[in-house]
């Protein structure tokens, strides 16, 4: 396991587990565009806790990595659904947006396949 593995899988983690808090609390510049976007208000607590469950495993997947690959799925998943979601509201300044937290997660997994 490389030092930039581990470094970039928590910053990823960070990262997602920072956009997760931001749907619980309500901050304005992330429950303004869902609103727009049209994501109904009773998925957006579904929505953060499969992004802070995303989280929590890919730190999880730094000591089991079969947790952090299926977490890392999760969250490419999760975020390729975001960027089809932002599309089909016709926001496409707002694309990259969920590219920015795609992307760590994507270069975690790509490093960790890499080991």
């Amino acid at each position: 396991m490389s030092t930039t593995y581990v470094v970039i899988t928590i910053l990823a983690a960070a990262w997602v587990g920072f956009s997760a808090a931001s749907i619980f609390f309500r901050a304005k510049w992330v429950v303004e565009p869902l609103v727009e976007y049209g994501v109904p208000r009773a998925w957006w607590s579904w929505l953060g806790t499969a992004k802070a469950a995303g989280a929590a495993g890919l730190l999880v997947g730094l000591f089991v990595p079969v947790i952090g690959v299926l977490a890392g799925i999760g969250l490419v998943l999760y975020f390729t659904g975001a960027v089809v979601t932002v599309a089909r509201a016709r926001s496409y300044s707002h694309i990259p947006f969920p590219l920015l937290y795609l992307a760590p997660v994507v270069v975690s997994m790509a490093l960790g396949f890499a080991a």
